[in-house]
């Protein structure tokens, strides 16, 4: 990787503005964040807490046409944006988007988008408050196949640039910007060990992960489980690597069309089929489907990893305290319960 020094983001976004449309994340008076578009870029400041949804909505969208049929002619609706930067995005959600494009490998609906961005990534410097993106090997610090331009904060502020990708350095060309010496990354190396050695340790995770790994955990804990469950799919909507859909058909003044739209395993009707039967009609079913999916080795040999990136966000909005953390300790507690004396 070239690596380069930099005195403040803003010289690197001035020039990406030029050729591409800047979304950043942007700090609200609640202490909270989002994504937005940026006519005139900000500084970056240091993150506080994850921006409360992910960068999914910018390729896999939240509604979008498929195609539509005219009377005569069927013609697919596939997105031609411009190029854009996602500037700052956090190792977790860079890895879900990296998990997310082996998922939407062949979809062409997303990869027009994807095609279209450039990432910048984040090293993460602080834990986030439900983080926990080292312990399932998505951070804190970028991973460089995920990210075309990696920035990382010194000590001192100024920033570290790395160019991880053919992408990262074209967008780079026009910008003379002064190398790093070999001291500045022994440095960040030394920094993002000091962030995981920041982590809140908790062993409940890797424990329940393992189980949930071996698929060792019986009925009868997903169905006490499920009684707190409230089908909300207020974590599917937030969890950067849930990729469910929906499709539907409509018509309106032009003609026939057919859309697709976020969906949740977590809903009661996600499942029921044309006779009504319906194999995970019970909640506790729902949510067995929903963590082994995420951490069963079938999805580690599909993905190469596990299909939780360690942000959080579950934990954060789940109304019924069935998230990642609270769900990780109860598999261990019923599990040490259950055991044989």
């Amino acid at each position: 990787m070239q690596s380069y020094q930099l005195e403040t983001t803003q010289t690197l976004q001035y020039h990406l503005a030029d050729h591409y449309q800047i979304y950043q994340r942007v700090d609200l008076q609640n202490g909270d964040s989002h994504w937005q578009s940026m006519e005139s870029p900000q500084p970056v400041t240091p993150l506080q807490k994850l921006p409360i949804s992910s960068p999914k909505q910018f390729f896999f969208s939240e509604r979008e046409n498929l195609f539509s049929f005219d009377g005569e002619c069927f013609r697919e609706t596939v997105p031609e944006p411009e190029p854009f930067v996602l500037f700052g995005v956090q190792s977790c959600d860079l890895t879900a988007i990296a998990y997310q494009d082996q998922f939407f490998a062949e979809d062409p609906y997303y990869q027009a988008r994807r095609k279209q961005a450039l990432l910048v990534g984040f090293d993460c410097l602080t834990p986030c408050e439900y983080g926990f993106c080292h312990t399932v090997n998505a951070g804190p610090g970028v991973n460089p196949d995920c990210a075309d331009i990696i920035l990382h904060r010194q000590p001192g502020g100024d920033w570290l640039v790395l160019v991880s990708s053919l992408k990262g350095k074209q967008a780079l060309r026009g910008l003379n910007l002064p190398a790093a010496d070999s001291q500045a990354l022994v440095g960040r190396d030394q920094q993002v060990k000091n962030c995981i050695e920041q982590f809140e340790q908790d062993p409940s995770l890797a424990q329940g992960i393992d189980q949930l790994s071996n698929e060792t955990i019986d009925n009868d804990f997903w169905q006490q489980l499920g009684l707190q469950c409230l089908s909300c799919s207020g974590c599917t909507t937030l969890c950067p690597t849930c990729s469910c859909y929906g499709t539907r058909d409509f018509v309106d003044d032009t003609g026939q069309h057919q859309e697709r739209f976020w969906d949740s395993c977590l809903y009661e009707s996600f499942q029921r089929e044309a006779s009504q039967h319906n194999p995970s009609e019970e909640a506790g079913a729902r949510l067995k489907r929903f963590w082994t999916h995420k951490f069963s080795q079938q999805t580690v040999k599909a993905f190469g990893r596990h299909g939780c990136v360690g942000c959080g966000r579950c934990e954060q909005t789940c109304p019924g305290v069935v998230g990642v953390h609270s769900t990780m300790k109860r598999i261990v507690a019923y599990q040490a319960e259950s055991a044989p004396c």
